[in-house]
């Protein structure tokens, strides 16, 4: 490498280091983007213009959430690498403790939902280990960071963009809806809260002050966190007493029908087992279901997502996410019931 490259290459990243130091220290109430959320929150939800730049010029940059949204931990995983993640013994045995002390209201939250309180148990360890996890960012400083710096240092992602700028301007009427500061609250790095990670607009949407002290606190009050889930779910069309998935056997050379979609299902039964994918249970031939293939350790294994499936997915759309949440409520039912001698199946 001649002299002159050598000097080019030092002044690249010479230049690179001095961009990162000014988009980490940047006031992103001076940002380009954000005049247009600022205007948003001012015409549309009638803020103080001085508010919301307040509340966007303390927000920090922060590096390690770009470096955790551009790779995500989970995704390249198969399966079965997948699935030890979050089925273990010790969040098995938590999971019964939570529903052993919250069995009440998670009995009450079955009554007026319709939801399963095994899925609810399982989502409640899935993504937070029963309150353990619930994130140490600050949502506004994840929000602003992925909305106004993400996109331009990983590539230009505009429907990202928008997404994270709406569940800023989510942040900010929930903070003046519940009467807190948004400065205090919060997440994840992707600015997700509380015991089922709720984002800005889940929260606004779906969380419910389930024990009626006039504030839905899903980041430390396990009975709104059950009743916020529950009413997430019963919202996305949960059907009460129906199944979730099925394992299947293969029979013949299978249709060319995609496998782990998490559409809606459309096709039949029928038309399953018509294009290879037999059920190992009898369910109604005219039910709905998907074709699923899951990458076991010593090779694939075959099920079918029925509607409740897709549902779950509603809450994160991957397919490995929506049978660990099933196959860990699953294990939590049957361990449930040997320590309480409550065994009561999701379809009585």
């Amino acid at each position: 490498m001649n002299r002159v490259l050598i000097s080019i290459c030092v002044k690249f990243f010479a230049l690179l280091l001095t961009t990162v130091s000014v988009t980490s220290n940047a006031d992103y109430s001076k940002h380009a983007d954000a005049d247009a959320l600022i205007t948003t929150m001012v015409d549309k939800h009638q803020f103080d213009r001085s508010q919301v730049e307040t509340w966007l010029a303390a927000a920090k940059h922060q590096s390690s959430i770009v470096k955790a949204m551009s790779r995500p931990a989970e995704k390249a995983k198969p399966w079965h690498e997948y699935r030890g993640i979050f089925i273990s013994d010790t969040r098995i045995s938590r999971g019964v403790t939570f529903w052993q002390e919250n069995q009440k209201t998670l009995a009450r939250a079955e009554k007026e939902f319709g939801v399963d309180p095994a899925i609810i148990v399982s989502i409640m360890g899935i993504e937070t280990n029963y309150g353990r996890n619930v994130g140490s960012y600050r949502v506004v400083d994840a929000l602003a960071t992925l909305a106004f710096d993400y996109y331009t240092e990983v590539e230009k992602r505009e429907s990202r963009r928008k997404f994270f700028t709406t569940q800023l301007e989510h942040l900010f009427l929930l903070a003046k809806e519940q009467g807190k500061d948004p400065l205090t609250l919060k997440g994840s790095y992707a600015g997700a809260m509380g015991w089922g990670q709720f984002m800005p607009n889940s929260y606004r949407n779906y969380a419910v002050d389930f024990d009626d002290d006039q504030f839905a606190d899903i980041w430390a009050n396990p009975t709104d966190a059950i009743g916020s889930v529950a009413n997430y779910f019963t919202k996305h069309g949960w059907k009460t007493n129906q199944p979730v998935a099925t394992k299947a056997m293969i029979e013949g050379k299978l249709g060319a029908i995609k496998v782990n979609s998490m559409r809606r299902p459309t096709q039949s039964v029928k038309q399953m087992i018509d294009q290879g994918y037999r059920p190992i249970e009898a369910f109604p031939l005219d039910m709905t279901a998907s074709p699923i293939r899951l990458e076991a350790k010593y090779g694939q294994e075959y099920w079918l997502g029925f509607h409740n499936f897709y549902v779950i997915g509603r809450y994160n759309p991957r397919t490995k996410y929506a049978m660990a949440v099933f196959q860990l409520s699953q294990i939590l039912r049957q361990e449930y019931c040997k320590t309480t001698n409550i065994c009561v199946q999701p379809d009585d």
